[in-house]
């Protein structure tokens, strides 16, 4: 007879904070009037980064007791650089994305001269489309090396949106950032600006909601129209239409920013449903269920889609409050549009290994221009531990084991291609197998630092 496991049976773990909410809270209390506290906000590389450009620039921060969170002195008169006859203020984003985009936006809204730069990997991710839209508002931007990307200087004398009759256009097809970094900025600017995406496509949509969200409580002005074409008229969205889009085409949304001033204030950031993924993730694959904590189900953050992903493919899960438990599930395959969560691309992809039948994941081609190329770097893995897997140019097709599991032989190395997620993902793999200490199996564990800091030792409780 089989026994039934109760939610109370599962291991218990709490999510850590969302690092893409803990950027924007941090940046919106750098850029208040007056003294912050943010609570709950992430301990990781990316964030160390952020805070000390963002402190090199005029802001004070100081640890809250027992690394709760953070007091912030906000930089009442913007971010200040050097003088633009001297040396350019340094701010080192190293292999954060997230802090490279949003912080390129923001810092042009003050005045100065900024460099900004980072390893080598942020130098071939682009950035065009963002220095374009910033240069429009009256920033100059000037590249040092490729075309496109960092490094860059930034000469900043604030946004003046009357330059472009206070519209900006501005591609998304690569990432929601440049359109996030621009809202963080806009209030700062001279004049009330419009923003609308263009381009091809809008990736990551729900991203652009969380950043939102943030300018909603730190209580900057905003309204937000939409129209089902191109050709149509526009119309006011309200707050719970605003807050249920998980997608928009090109032409269709466009966001008005008044001229204002963050709030300072208290606030707490929420738990992070990526990183949370991994563990939601082991729940499904091993031989205990996993309760994680410290999350909202009512998130904007698109990766809350994790939670419908695993139903789609099959595994029995509860949902309790802020707590969501998921139990040991056969797994099927099934066809994953991930445009709107692509860091759950390489998550989906380890499931998809254990599971029976095929998982096509789609519309992230966006994902090769990440920390590393997050198409083929799975793909590569996944083989070395026997899944047959497709590079397809928009994604993966991942062809599941199930009922057998991925083999990991004597003496293979699995390579994280220097990116946390790829690390976090591949450690899914030895979920199920006895004696399989994933930390000794892969090249590089400590790259998880850059946005889990802890995953290991949480790893160690429930794999």
């Amino acid at each position: 007879m089989t026994k039934t496991m109760r939610s109370d049976d599962a291991v218990a773990v709490t999510a850590p904070a969302s690092k893409s909410a803990s950027h924007r809270y941090l940046i919106g209390a750098a850029l208040a009037h007056g003294v912050s506290c943010v609570r709950n906000a992430l301990e990781s590389q990316d964030l160390e980064r952020t805070r000390n450009i963002l402190c090199a620039a005029g802001a004070g921060m100081r640890a809250l007791p027992e690394k709760t969170g953070w007091e912030v002195r906000g930089m009442a008169a913007g971010p200040r650089g050097n003088s633009a006859d001297g040396t350019p203020l340094a701010c080192d984003v190293h292999e954060s994305g997230t802090t490279c985009r949003l912080l390129t936006a923001v810092l042009a809204s003050g005045r100065g001269f900024f460099r900004i730069h980072g390893a080598q990997r942020m130098h071939e991710r682009p950035i065009a489309e963002l220095a374009g839209a910033l240069t429009r508002l009256g920033a100059r931007i000037r590249f040092e090396q490729t075309p496109g990307c960092p490094p860059l200087l930034l000469e900043a004398q604030g946004l003046d949106p009357a330059r472009c009759n206070g519209l900006v256009t501005i591609g998304m097809d690569i990432s929601s950032q440049y359109f996030s970094g621009l809202l963080l900025a806009a209030p700062l600017a001279r004049t009330q600006l419009t923003l609308e995406p263009g381009g091809h496509k809008a990736v990551s949509w729900p991203y652009v909601g969380l950043t939102l969200q943030c300018l909603e409580d730190f209580n900057i002005r905003f309204s937000v129209q939409t129209r089902p074409h191109a050709e149509a008229q526009w119309q006011d969205t309200d707050d719970a239409k605003r807050r249920a889009i998980q997608a928009v085409q090109p032409g269709c949304l466009r966001v008005t920013v008044k001229p204002g001033v963050y709030k300072a204030g208290s606030y707490t950031v929420e738990g992070d449903w990526s990183n949370a993924s991994y563990l939601l993730a082991a729940g499904a694959l091993g031989h205990v269920p996993v309760r994680v904590e410290g999350l909202r189900t009512d998130s904007l953050q698109g990766d809350r889609a994790f939670l419908d992903i695993l139903k789609n493919m099959g595994a029995r899960l509860a949902v309790e409050g802020h707590s969501v438990t998921v139990y040991p599930s056969t797994l099927h395959g099934m066809d994953a549009d991930m445009s709107s969560c692509p860091d759950l691309a390489p998550t989906v992809a380890a499931l998809a290994a254990f599971a029976q039948g095929t998982t096509r994941i789609s519309n992230v081609a966006h994902l090769r221009f990440k920390e590393s190329d997050r198409i083929t770097a799975p793909a590569t893995e996944l083989r070395k531990a026997g899944v047959r897997v497709e590079e397809a140019p928009d994604g993966l097709l991942v062809h599941g084991l199930h009922p057998t599991r991925p083999r990991l032989v004597d003496g293979l190395t699995l390579v994280t291609h220097n990116d946390h997620r790829i690390a976090m993902s591949l450690a899914l793999l030895g979920c199920g197998a006895s004696d399989t200490n994933m930390a000794t199996r892969i090249d590089d564990p400590a790259v998880v630092r850059k946005s889990f800091p802890d995953f290991w030792k949480l790893w160690s409780r429930i794999a």
